[in-house]
């Protein structure tokens, strides 16, 4: 792995922690507190500052999953050089478009 891939691999491996404790707590808070999807989507329908968190944890996980998979994929697989690299590169465009696609029917206006 070059030097590139690995510091990308670990800021967004920060990231995604910081993200993922985050999202979790308010899953829970809003299961516990008896709040229906459709409650939830009323909450965060228009509110910028959550669609700005979620498009960042989708940014993150947009760029360290597929380095991972590339890793993952060349070490225990005959899969080397352009067609990995290509089609991995695909899946990240496809999960930061999908993302940003769900962050957008959340909390568009």
């Amino acid at each position: 792995m070059n030097a590139r891939f690995f510091a990308a691999q670990r800021i967004t491996a920060f990231v995604l922690a910081f993200a993922v404790v985050i999202h979790l707590t308010t899953i829970i808070y809003a299961v516990r507190g008896g709040l229906t999807a459709a409650d939830i989507l009323a909450r965060t329908h228009g509110n910028t500052g959550l669609a700005l968190f979620y498009g960042v944890f989708v940014i993150a996980v947009a760029i360290h999953a597929p380095i991972g998979l590339r890793n993952v994929l060349r070490e225990w697989s005959a899969w080397h050089g352009r067609t990995l690299d290509t089609s991995l590169a695909f899946l990240a465009l496809l999960l930061l478009v999908l993302g940003l696609r769900a962050v957008t029917a959340v909390f568009g206006s």
